[in-house]
């Protein structure tokens, strides 16, 4: 990805930084990639936009989800909630943008995690225009906030 497409909105598709993605991938063992191409997907088993991760069941996975950072990333997020009350462990990397909706009525019902520093995603050389966070919903964290 160049430069001009990562500070632009020509794509809103951001490759996740392997060797942050290894180190959460430590941590959690992911089984399914929700939001990937062919070109960047980190899991043996993932969801491209032909296949529609948002229209798939993620249930009895743990999943690694880095959305598109467009307008849909609400819909993402409320699925990955979704999906963690039906059993699967899902652990969202999104821009930190703590003032809009999905991030009230999902995140923090989740465990948030902010990133220090911000991200370079895919091969660019300047980091994002945005702060990130890590979200992970877990069926124990839904079933206390209830």
């Amino acid at each position: 990805m160049n430069t001009e497409t990562l500070f632009s909105s020509k794509s809103n598709e951001w490759e996740t930084p392997q060797e942050f993605f290894d180190r959460l991938n430590l941590e959690f063992n992911f089984t399914l990639d929700a939001a990937a191409t062919d070109e960047n997907a980190k899991c043996a088993k993932y969801f491209t936009l032909n296949e529609n991760g948002l229209a798939q069941s993620w249930q009895g996975e743990t999943v690694f989800l880095n959305p598109p950072y467009g307008r849909a990333v609400g819909e993402w997020i409320a699925k990955a909630h979704a999906e963690a009350e039906r059993g699967a462990t899902v652990v969202c990397l999104i821009p930190a943008r703590t003032d809009t909706r999905y991030f009230h009525d999902h995140c923090f019902k989740g465990e948030v995690r902010f990133v220090r520093g911000r991200l370079k995603f895919g091969n660019s050389k300047n980091s994002a225009p945005f702060p990130s966070a890590v979200v992970i919903f877990r069926p124990s964290n839904l079933q206390r906030a209830r």
